[in-house]
């Protein structure tokens, strides 16, 4: 390892429901292999001396309908790893789909637990976009190395679901794929280390995306509990998953095709119903047993589930497969493991037919177990078979292609033993948890030479040090065309200057800044955010932060990007005045120029990381990635221990969006500009005054009662 002290983890997985026992596997789209890989992760790292502690960090969940376990906030697995569950958004359980409005708050909450412990961690590991999204941020406020899991991607979803039939506005209004990709792409740009499951992850799904970068990745396949899963040791005893599916089969001894998976379009169960259905010779040699999680009523399911169990049943009807197969509605999570034995000793097979397979835990699982498999060539599958040479691969569409690769196996004696035995040895060879977590330390190990986390303001800095509230705001849109406003704004700060930090964050530079600051008799205030959040000073000499500028150099290469740039149509330089060393800023025609989507492409192609801003429909401006009004505040709010739920954030255009996401109190004032936020307007703890300018901040000073209670007031 690079460093001598034990490493401290925080993981990163936030929808679905996670816990530490009898996980709910299959009990909807949420909650699946992910959810059990980052619990065998942590307790596969936890066994290593070179690790100290590891939280994951999870939703936490107050909701009667998923039951308790999801509403403690902290839930021990072991004496090195714990489960911490963050408030964000409503009690309720939610999918993954809606939770991203929320995930601004849960960066902002993150934070503040991360500050109450008494270290920070070395390597931060997010595990799909939403988390992305989440580390991301704390990687770049915090400079902790970011390790990331995509478990599965967006770009190549929306291609399988445009290609299912539905329509882009469909797929949009459904899954919020933009927003996803988006993410996704910014934790490509960001991130240290990109772990994936097989070769064919990289190959075939991040190769989708602008900032592919195979340099960065590295395939570490999940590892397999062997102690759970093992081959059948004597014959089974009857246990309760036998005598759940004895009704439902009239030769319970004939060998199993076993299919376990959620109930989901995308597992392709419906296809492998009917290759069974149409197949005389399968039905006379086996049964068909699908295990697709748990279920009271059909009727009261999510409408995708709901789909798919009503579909098998009306197919079982249909070819009339009464007596042949078994669709259980209720499995233990500690049964599967003497499921997929039930079947090896059966002498069946296990089937996965997915339109498409990330990775393919349950065929490892089944491996272990002794248990041959039939799995879709379509994604990972294809790594574990060539890897176990233990089954074979079909055209999840294929319905003649599933039945004759099923049948082979039954009725070759020898074949079935060849590829029980293969798998068996396989798994133990490949998939172990114990390989698995030496090659994650080894991997990331070499990442903490870059750990620069944030030191502590010089003590020479500390006029601000009794403050512990702060109001932040921008410049030409919010402060002044109040005339009448501004004064008593002015008053109002002064009379709390003892607890209250005032900062104005705008898009000019400092010198811009500081004369329209005297033109209109505005005081300096205590913290000058300047160029687009690039630069920080503090009063009263208008110090710099140099430790800030150091931060934000983090991948910005301004040449390479002007170069890139320079020859488009529609953009052109502004004067040099405008320009900073972190700020390239030029004029906009949207008559002439590339879109602004079509300008970030341009730059993730030539893997370029940087933000793009567009504003007021004629500026454009390239700061680096760790740059921002957002970050600069909540960078502020780090060094100088302000809580940001004590911080007020005044806005007026799109251009102050990232600084009023989360836990800031904030309020959008009224002016020309401030329909550009008004996607906004339903989130809790952001204010639409009816009152312009200074005015519009007064009405908020006295909605939050800023200087006395500062919360939203309950309705």
């Amino acid at each position: 390892m690079v460093q001598n002290k034990p490493l401290y983890f925080l993981m990163i997985s936030i929808h679905g429901l996670i816990r530490g026992h009898h996980l709910e596997l299959g009990r909807d789209a949420d909650t699946g292999g992910q959810t059990k890989y980052v619990v065998d992760l942590c307790h596969a790292l936890s066994e290593h001396s070179e690790v100290a502690q590891i939280d994951l960090v999870t939703r936490r969940i107050v909701d009667s309908g998923v039951g308790p376990d999801y509403s403690k906030k902290c839930e021990a697995l072991s004496k090195k790893t714990r489960i911490i569950r963050i408030d964000a958004g409503p009690d309720e359980y939610l999918s993954k789909e809606i939770l991203w409005d929320h995930l601004d708050v849960f960066s902002d909450n993150l934070l503040n637990w991360l500050n109450e412990q008494p270290r920070l961690p070395d390597i931060i590991h997010s595990h799909y976009a939403d988390a992305g999204y989440v580390g991301v941020r704390l990687s770049n406020l915090l400079g902790i190395p970011l390790v990331h899991t995509g478990h599965s991607l967006g770009r190549d979803k929306r291609r399988k679901l445009l290609s299912s039939g539905l329509s882009r506005a469909e797929v949009e209004e459904r899954y919020h794929m933009s927003r996803r990709v988006d993410a996704e792409e910014e934790v490509l740009a960001n991130a240290n280390l990109v772990i994936t499951s097989t070769s064919n992850e990289i190959e075939a799904q991040y190769a989708l995306y602008d900032y592919y970068q195979p340099a960065c990745m590295a395939v570490i396949p999940p590892g397999t509990d062997l102690v759970q899963f093992h081959p059948p040791e004597s014959a089974a005893q009857p246990t309760a998953f036998v005598k759940s599916i004895s009704p439902f089969l009239k030769s319970p001894e004939k060998p199993m095709i076993l299919a376990l998976s959620r109930p989901d379009e995308r597992k392709n169960l419906l296809s492998l119903l009917e290759a069974y259905g149409q197949s005389a010779e399968l039905q006379e040699v086996s049964n068909l047993v699908i295990v697709a999680g748990n279920r009271e009523d059909i009727r009261e399911m999510e409408n995708g589930a709901q789909m798919v169990l009503t579909d098998l049943l009306l197919l079982v009807d249909y070819y009339n497969l009464y007596g042949r197969v078994a669709i259980p509605k209720h499995h233990l999570p500690d049964e599967v493991p003497e499921i997929y034995r039930l079947a090896a000793l059966s002498k069946g097979v296990f089937v996965n037919p997915a339109l498409t397979e990330p990775f393919g835990l349950t065929l490892l699982e089944a491996a272990a177990s002794g248990l041959p498999v039939v799995a879709t060539e379509n994604g990972g599958p294809v790594d574990i078979l060539d890897n176990c040479r233990n089954g074979l691969l079909i055209d999840p569409l294929d319905t003649d292609a599933l039945v004759s690769a099923l049948l082979k196996i039954l009725k070759d004696p020898l074949c079935w033993q060849e590829y029980a035995q293969n798998g068996i040895h396989g798994v133990r060879k490949h998939y172990s948890w114990k390989m698995h977590a030496q090659s994650y330390l080894s991997k990331v190990g070499a990442l903490l030479e870059t750990q620069e986390t944030l030191p502590e303001p010089p003590l020479e800095r500390r006029p601000m040090r009794y403050h512990d509230r702060a109001i932040f705001t921008g410049l030409d849109l919010n402060l002044l065309d109040s005339p009448e406003g501004l004064p008593h704004l002015i008053k109002v700060l002064q009379s709390h200057r003892r607890s209250t930090s005032f900062g104005i964050a705008t898009g000019r530079r400092l010198d811009s800044a500081l004369a329209v600051l005297k033109k209109h008799n505005i005081p300096i205030p205590n913290v000058l955010v300047t160029s687009l959040g690039t630069q920080i000073h503090y009063s009263p000499g208008l110090n710099a932060d140099g430790f800030w500028s150091e931060h934000i150099d983090h991948l910005w290469k301004p040449k390479t990007i002007q170069r890139i740039l320079g020859d488009l149509p529609g953009l052109k330089l502004q004067a040099k005045k405008e320009q900073s060393r972190f700020k390239i800023s030029y004029y906009y025609d949207p008559e002439k120029a590339p879109s602004v989507e079509e300008i970030k492409t341009l730059l993730r192609t030539k893997e370029q990381t940087a933000n793009v801003i567009h504003s007021f429909g004629q500026y454009l401006d390239i700061i680096p990635v760790r740059a921002s009004k957002g970050q600069a505040l909540r960078y502020f709010a780090q060094r100088w221990e302000i809580p940001l739920e004590k911080i007020l954030v005044v806005g007026g255009s799109g251009g102050d969006e990232d600084m009023m996401l989360g836990n800031t109190l904030a309020v959008v004032v009224a002016n020309r500009h401030h329909e550009e936020l008004s996607q906004l307007v339903d989130l809790e703890r952001i204010y639409f005054s009816r009152q312009p300018h200074t005015l519009g901040i007064l009405e908020a000073i006295e909605y939050y009662d800023f200087f006395n209670t500062c919360r939203v007031p309950e309705n």
